[in-house]
C-alpha cells in the first residue's frame, strides 16, 4: 500500500478543519508538513450551509457579556451544558472573531462600517454575526478556504475519505487509513497528530438539513478506535426546514434569524399557535418549538406548519435573507407574499467524541473538534449559533496547545498497526452493496422510531431492525467504495444513538420521552466506551 507522512492530518473542511489546518500553519513550524483531507471538496460541510450567523461576545458591543451568553447557553442546555467550558469558549469569542476578520473572513456590516448584531431563539441580547445577510457559514467556509489554499505548508486532499485510525497496542493513534475515491485505492498516512472534524450525523435520518456527507465518518472511526463518546442521544431536530413534499427529504434551512426578525408559525388555519406551548414563542428554545411543530402537525395530520415572515417586510426580507428569499423563489414561494411552509428535519449532534476545548480526546495523538466533538458546550439542547462558535475556538484552541506538543515523533509500525494495514492490503470477495436502498430503510428506522418524541418500545424496535441491518452488511472494516463506507459508519452512529437514548430515562432537551416525561434532579452525561465491560455508563 501507498504510504506517506505528515506532521498533522486534519480529516474534514469545515470551519472547524480549514481554521485548524490554518492556525496551526501560522504557529507552528513543521518539517512535513499539514494534510487537509476532504471527503468530497474543499469546504463542503455542514458549516457551509449554516445560514444565520455566529455568536461574538465581542467587546464592540456594549449591550452583550460573556456572563450573559453563559447564562442563555446553560438556560438551553437543560441542565448538561459545562459551566466552565462555556465560560472558556465565551470569553475566547472576541480575540477568535478578530482573529478570523483577519484571516479574510467577512461579516456585514452597517451603514456607518461596524459590525451588525442581531437576535436569534433564546438570546437575551442582539449577540449574532451575519455573513451575506443569511450565508454566514458559506462566508466563513469561503473565506478560510481562501487562506488555506495559499498556505503552503498545507496540502490538500480532496475526494479521499478516513476508514480507520491506526491504533499502537498502548493505545496511541499514530495515523489513519484512507480511500481514495480518484485512484480508488486505500493508502496509509501516518502523523503525530489526526484531528477529526468531520461534522454530524444528520444522514442518518429521513428528513435532514446537512449535506449528503453528513455521515457521522469521525464519530464511527473514534468509536471504532476505542475513544469514548458521550450524549450521543441529543439530535436536534431544526423546527424550520422547507417542507415542500413528504417526499423532498434533504431539506433547505429556514435559519432561526427569520423568527429572531419576527416571523410567526401559524397552522393551516392561519392561526399563530406558539404562544400554546412557550411564553418566549417563536423565540423558545429550538426543542421546544420542534415539539410544538411536531404537535400541531400531528393534531392537524398534516406534514407541515408555516412560516409567515411577510410581517417582516419585502424590503427587510430581501436584504436579510437574500439566500433563503432565492430559494424559495426558485420553488414557486414569495416569502413577501406568501407563508412558508416548514417541518422540523435533524439539524445537528450535540453529542460526539468526548472532547476538551483544546480537541484533547481519550486517545493520545487524536483530538476532535467541531461537531463530531462533545465538549460540553451544548449540554441537551443548543444554543443557536454557538456551533460556528465552538468549532472555530476549538480550533484555535488546539492549534496553541499543539504548539507545546512533540509533532516530531517517528511512525510507529507494532504488531497491531501491521495487523490492521494486513486486512486493507487483501481483496475483497463479493458485490457491491446497494447502498442506497439499504440507507434509505436506516433513515426510515431512525425517523419514526428514534426522532423527535420517542418510547421504549419504538427505541426497542429501532434497535432490533438496526442490528438485522448490521448482520446483513458484511464489511466489517475493508469496503469496496465510498458509499459502503458511509453507509457502515451510518450504521455505527445510529446504533450509539439508540443505546444512549434507550439508556436515558428521562425527557431532557432534544431527548424527549414520552414514557418518562419527568426530568431528573441532577443532569448526568451518557458514556460509551467499547473497550470497558459496562459500555455505557452515566457521570455528572
Amino acid at each position: 500500500m501507498k504510504y506517506s507522512e505528515y506532521s498533522v492530518v486534519v480529516i474534514g473542511s469545515g470551519a472547524a478543519g480549514l481554521y485548524a489546518a490554518l492556525k496551526i500553519a501560522q504557529q507552528i513550524k513543521l518539517p512535513e508538513g499539514i494534510l487537509l483531507l476532504s471527503k468530497s471538496t474543499l469546504g463542503t460541510s455542514n458549516s457551509k450551509y449554516a445560514q444565520g450567523g455566529i455568536v461574538g461576545v465581542m467587546h464592540r458591543n456594549p449591550d452583550d457579556s460573556v456572563e450573559s451568553h453563559i447564562k442563555d447557553t446553560l438556560k438551553a442546555g437543560a441542565g448538561l451544558s459545562d459551566e466552565k467550558v462555556t465560560e472558556e469558549i465565551s470569553s475566547a469569542s472576541d480575540a477568535v472573531l478578530n482573529d478570523l476578520i483577519t484571516n479574510g473572513v467577512e461579516f456585514d456590516l452597517d451603514e456607518n462600517g461596524n459590525l451588525t448584531f442581531t437576535l436569534e431563539a433564546a438570546h437575551s441580547v442582539k449577540r449574532i454575526l451575519h455573513s451575506g445577510g443569511d450565508a454566514t457559514g458559506k462566508g466563513i467556509t469561503e473565506g478560510l478556504a481562501k487562506a488555506v489554499k495559499s498556505n503552503e505548508n498545507i496540502h490538500i486532499l480532496e475526494n479521499a475519505i478516513a476508514v480507520e485510525l491506526l491504533i499502537t497496542a498502548n493505545k496511541e493513534c499514530r495515523g489513519v487509513i484512507i480511500y481514495n475515491k480518484q485512484t480508488e485505492e486505500h493508502e496509509i498516512i501516518y502523523t503525530s497528530a489526526v484531528i477529526i472534524a468531520t461534522g454530524g450525523t444528520g444522514q442518518v435520518y429521513k428528513y435532514t438539513t446537512n449535506p449528503l456527507g453528513a455521515t457521522g465518518d469521525g464519530i464511527a472511526l473514534a468509536y471504532e478506535a476505542g475513544a469514548l463518546i458521550e450524549d450521543m442521544e441529543f439530535i436536534q431536530f431544526h423546527p424550520t426546514a422547507l417542507a415542500l413534499s413528504p417526499e423532498s427529504r434533504n431539506r433547505f434551512l429556514i435559519s432561526e434569524a427569520v423568527r429572531g426578525e419576527g416571523a410567526k408559525l401559524i397552522n393551516k388555519n392561519g392561526e399563530e399557535f406558539m404562544a400554546k406551548y412557550s411564553d418566549k414563542k417563536e423565540l423558545a428554545p429550538r426543542d421546544v418549538v420542534t415539539r410544538a411543530i411536531f404537535s400541531e402537525m400531528k393534531k392537524e395530520n398534516s406534514d407541515n406548519v408555516y412560516l409567515n415572515a411577510a410581517i417582516i417586510g419585502k424590503e427587510k426580507l430581501s436584504k436579510r435573507f437574500p439566500t433563503i428569499s432565492k430559494t424559495c423563489k426558485e420553488n414557486g414561494i414569495d416569502i413577501t407574499e406568501t407563508p412558508i411552509p416548514v417541518a422540523p428535519a435533524a439539524h445537528y449532534t450535540m453529542g460526539g467524541i468526548k472532547a476538551g476545548v483544546n480537541g484533547t480526546t481519550s486517545i493520545k495523538g487524536l483530538y476532535a473538534i467541531g461537531e463530531a466533538a462533545c465538549t460540553g458546550l451544548h449540554g441537551a439542547n443548543r444554543l443557536a449559533s454557538n456551533s460556528l462558535l465552538e468549532c472555530v475556538v476549538c480550533a484555535y484552541e488546539l492549534a496553541d496547545y499543539l504548539s507545546f506538543t512533540n509533532l516530531n515523533t517517528p511512525k510507529v509500525i507494532d504488531e497491531g498497526i501491521k495487523k490492521m494495514i494486513d486486512v486493507y492490503s487483501r481483496s475483497i470477495i463479493g458485490d457491491e452493496y446497494d447502498t442506497s436502498t439499504l440507507s434509505s430503510r436506516l433513515k426510515n428506522i431512525m425517523w419514526d422510531y428514534v426522532g423527535i418524541v420517542r418510547t421504549e418500545e419504538s427505541l426497542l424496535k429501532a434497535q432490533k431492525e438496526v442490528e438485522k441491518l448490521q448482520a446483513d452488511f458484511k464489511r466489517r472494516r475493508k469496503c469496496l467504495n465510498q458509499n459502503e463506507y458511509e453507509y457502515r459508519n451510518m450504521l455505527t452512529v445510529a446504533s450509539l444513538i439508540i443505546r444512549s437514548a434507550l439508556a436515558r430515562k428521562e425527557s431532557r432537551g432534544a431527548h424527549c420521552r414520552s414514557d418518562y416525561q419527568q426530568t431528573d434532579t441532577v443532569g448526568q452525561h451518557s458514556v460509551i466506551d467499547k473497550l470497558s465491560e459496562e459500555g455505557l455508563c452515566y457521570v455528572k
